[in-house]
C-alpha cells in the first residue's frame, strides 16, 4: 500500500525551505498543505482506508474529528470501517468556538454518548485541537478508543501520554514549531509565506497592531 507521505508529495502538499506561520501561531520552515490533498478524492479515500485498517480489529462505533479538514478524513475513515466491519460506523465532527474550543453541535453529542469513538485528525503540531476533541467526546459520555492522525509533526511532545489515550500516526514529518520571538527566519527577514498557512492573517494582524501603536 502507498504510504501517506508519498500521497502528499504526489499532490504537492509537502512544502519545505520556506517561512510559515502555523495554526498555533508558531513559525517553522516545513508545511503540509493538507488542502492540496482534499481535492483528490481517490487519494483521500486511500488515506481513510489506512486509518480504517489500523482500527479494523477494534470496536469503533463512531469516527469524530475537528472541522474543517478533519470532517473529510472522518467521513472516509467511517466509510472504510463500515465496509471492513460489515456494520454502519457513523462520522461526526466538532466545531471551533470563539474561544478556540472544539465542541459538538447539531446534536452530535447525543450520538456519541455511550459509544466507542475513534478520533481522527489530519495534522498535529501542538496537538491542541485534537486533544479538545477527545475532551468533548468524554464530556458527551463517549469512550475514546484511540486518536489517529495523518501526519504528526511533533512526535517528541504529541503522543499517547500527551493525549491520555492510545495515539498513532500514519506518518511522522518533523517540523519544528518555534515561538515568533525565537524564530531565526524572522531574525533573517525571510519573507513569510502568505499563500498557505496562517501567514496572511498573521501579517494583517501585525499591521493593525502597528497602526494602533
Amino acid at each position: 500500500m502507498t504510504d501517506v507521505i508519498s500521497i502528499l508529495k504526489k499532490v504537492g502538499a509537502v512544502i519545505t525551505n520556506d517561512h510559515f506561520v502555523y495554526t498555533s501561531g508558531k513559525h517553522g520552515s516545513v508545511y503540509v498543505n493538507k488542502d492540496a490533498v482534499y481535492t483528490h478524492v481517490g487519494e483521500v479515500s486511500k488515506i481513510g482506508r489506512m486509518f480504517a485498517e489500523k482500527y479494523k480489529n477494534r470496536v469503533v462505533d463512531i469516527v469524530a474529528a475537528p472541522a474543517l479538514g478533519g470532517i473529510i478524513l472522518s467521513q472516509w475513515t467511517a466509510h472504510h470501517l463500515s465496509r471492513l466491519k460489515g456494520k454502519e460506523v457513523l462520522s461526526v465532527y466538532t466545531e471551533k468556538t470563539p474561544d478556540k474550543d472544539q465542541v459538538f453541535t447539531r446534536g452530535y453529542d447525543k450520538l456519541v454518548k455511550n459509544k466507542k469513538v475513534l478520533v481522527i485528525e489530519d495534522l498535529t503540531t501542538t496537538g491542541g485541537s485534537v486533544k479538545k476533541v477527545v475532551k468533548s467526546v468524554k464530556k458527551a459520555g463517549g469512550k475514546v478508543v484511540g486518536v489517529a492522525v495523518m501526519v504528526n509533526r511533533n512526535p517528541k511532545e504529541v503522543n499517547s501520554k500527551f493525549m491520555s489515550v492510545p495515539f498513532t500516526a500514519l506518518a511522522v514529518l518533523k517540523a519544528e514549531a518555534i515561538e515568533e520571538k525565537n524564530c531565526e527566519l524572522c531574525k533573517k527577514n525571510v519573507p513569510i509565506n502568505t499563500t498557505v498557512g496562517h501567514g496572511k492573517k498573521y501579517l494583517e494582524a501585525k499591521k493593525k497592531l502597528s497602526k494602533l501603536n
